[in-house]
């Protein structure tokens, strides 16, 4: 964890020193995806290649500051009594999920069923798919994956939908394992807390063809709440509903062995929620400048949990304007989110006024001046929506690829 004494700005300036530091040479090479795909040969390269030497834009990920992050929720949980059940939808990428469960981590969630396929694919079993799939083609997909996947769970949050898993199940002739979906009041998805939730896991648990596991409830609204307190309040406010309706599955005789939840902003509060099992935190690998911007326990003005490991790699491509310059990472490469991407390593420089293919860079007292050809690196504004633009991600240590991880899930975000 980042010392409690240093500012929002100092933070972003210290977790990108080592970027800052290196000099980038006019000549660089500029490897593209096909070249470096000749280089990796299913493992860590022979020969490491500066990342500097890059295409850009392209993501990249640094291994060590991954690596602390990963630690650093595992030995929280594991304190407080929890697990993690890290969130797949952020990084969509099999080999981090691989790593988060020898990490320690109970399982991995994903946001639809075609990114459980896509990991499954690629030898990741421990999945629960926390939204509901209502149209017949999902539900058979669902069913297939089940199929092929003994470890695979969904989510249910109406009678109708459990009914129709029911009956697809049956046509599979297979068991499916279910978790009910339980709203924390923001109507986004899951069915009221209380009796009505109590209902529909009675129902499911008398459903021939469908074994319940328990529930889930995702309280996405407290996740980014300003100042430690304040999160913890509004969230252990919102997840009593929830924690009574465990109890009143309990109490019915139902299985709850799964009561998950939580994320990111969360992960160190929703222990105290009755209950709860895992959390299912998904940000807390990569951060992103939305993240950086909530607080945590010893420090209000940066949320310094967890280092900020992905960036974006761009190349300056015009400078002969005072105050200003262009790179090459527009919203195509960085999406429209709010805040804007952080310079790492630098003050005085902000990067706005995002087109479609370039970004524009802001001087104001500047730590230093970029010139054509040069490059940099942008913590970037929401590590979810960024992650799925690309095809891959460079994991980087002592600034040279050290591995290539393919996105797999890229792409997969179909609705129900």
């Amino acid at each position: 964890m980042v010392s409690s004494s240093v500012t929002r700005r100092n933070f972003l300036q210290a977790a990108g020193m080592g970027a800052a530091a290196v000099w980038t040479p006019k000549a660089v090479k500029g490897y593209t995806r096909t070249e470096m795909s000749k280089f990796a040969s299913g493992g860590p390269l022979e020969v490491g290649i500066s990342k500097w030497d890059l295409d850009t834009p392209t993501l990249l990920v640094d291994l060590d500051k991954f690596e602390q992050n990963l630690k650093t929720m595992q030995t929280t949980v594991a304190r407080n009594g929890i697990a993690s059940r890290p969130h797949a939808k952020t990084h969509k990428c099999p080999a981090i999920a691989r790593l988060q469960i020898d990490s320690g981590s109970v399982g991995i969630c994903t946001a639809k069923v075609h990114e459980a396929q896509a990991l499954f694919e690629h030898g990741v079993e421990q999945l629960l798919c926390t939204h509901a799939n209502v149209t017949p083609y999902k539900i058979r997909q669902a069913m297939n994956l089940r199929k092929r996947c003994k470890s695979f769970i969904q989510a249910v949050d109406t009678e109708q939908n459990a009914r129709e898993l029911a009956e697809a199940a049956r046509e599979a002739g297979i068991l499916a394992d279910v978790v009910v979906d339980v709203d924390p009041g923001g109507h986004r998805t899951g069915i009221t807390a209380g009796a009505p939730a109590l209902a529909l896991a009675q129902l499911v648990d008398q459903l021939p063809t469908l074994r319940l596991r328990g529930l889930l409830c995702y309280d996405g609204a407290s996740q980014h709440v300003h100042g430690f307190e304040k999160r913890k309040a509004q969230t252990l406010n919102t997840m009593e509903a929830s924690a009574e309706t465990c109890l009143l599955m309990k109490r019915a005789g139902l299985n709850t062995e799964i009561f998950s939840g939580g994320g990111t902003g969360s992960y160190n509060i929703d222990h105290e929620t009755s209950g709860f099992t895992d959390v299912q935190v998904g940000s807390y690998v990569f951060m992103d400048a939305q993240y950086l911007a909530i607080g945590s326990v010893d420090n209000g003005e940066v949320y310094s949990d967890f280092a900020p490991s992905l960036t974006i790699l761009t190349t300056v491509v015009n400078a002969q304007h005072e105050g200003v310059a262009t790179a090459d990472a527009g919203a195509k490469a960085c999406t429209i989110n709010q805040p804007y991407p952080i310079v790492m390593g630098e003050t005085g420089i902000s990067y706005t006024g995002r087109s479609d293919e370039f970004g524009k860079i802001v001087y104001d007292n500047p730590s230093r001046v970029y010139k054509v050809g040069e490059k940099l690196e942008l913590i970037v504004s929401h590590c979810d929506p960024v992650v799925n633009l690309y095809d891959e991600i460079y994991g980087i240590r002592n600034d040279r690829v050290e591995v290539i991880w393919p996105i797999a899930a890229r792409g997969y975000s179909y609705s129900s």
